[in-house]
């Protein structure tokens, strides 16, 4: 595995935004990964869109390309941590981007995604593409 994907991009995938389905494409055959957080997030979008049995289709594709990465125990105290810490600088960011972030940081690879603002505020945090 190369990277893993955070749910924004994910979701501009499943909307074949050229940009993303462009990287997601080039990338793939290194070998891509989501959070079991970013599977919930995608899953609970589905839920309360207007045609979830077509957008869970598009979705069960889209996870053939990919490996689920499940949480553990290494992942929650890391998670736990970087939480402390980011309070303590009054930097806080929402728990599932954590959740997501501690589990790029403990599979030692970048994250891709659009929201550089918060996932930057994680130290040695590795973003794709790089600045």
């Amino acid at each position: 595995m190369t990277s893993l994907i955070d749910s924004d991009r994910v979701v501009d995938y499943l909307k074949g935004r050229p940009d993303a389905v462009d990287l997601l494409s080039r990338l793939e055959p290194d070998g891509l990964a989501i959070s079991l957080i970013t599977y919930g997030e995608i899953y609970e979008g589905i839920s309360a869109g207007r045609d979830p049995a077509r957008h869970e289709q598009s979705f069960l594709a889209f996870l053939a390309l990919v490996s689920v990465l499940p949480l553990n125990r290494a992942i929650m105290r890391r998670f736990a941590t970087l939480r402390a810490d980011l309070r303590r600088s009054g930097q806080l960011i929402g728990d599932f981007d954590l959740l997501i972030a501690a589990t790029a940081l403990h599979h030692g690879v970048p994250l891709i995604t659009r929201n550089r603002g918060h996932f930057q505020r994680i130290p040695h945090l590795q973003l794709y593409p790089p600045d």
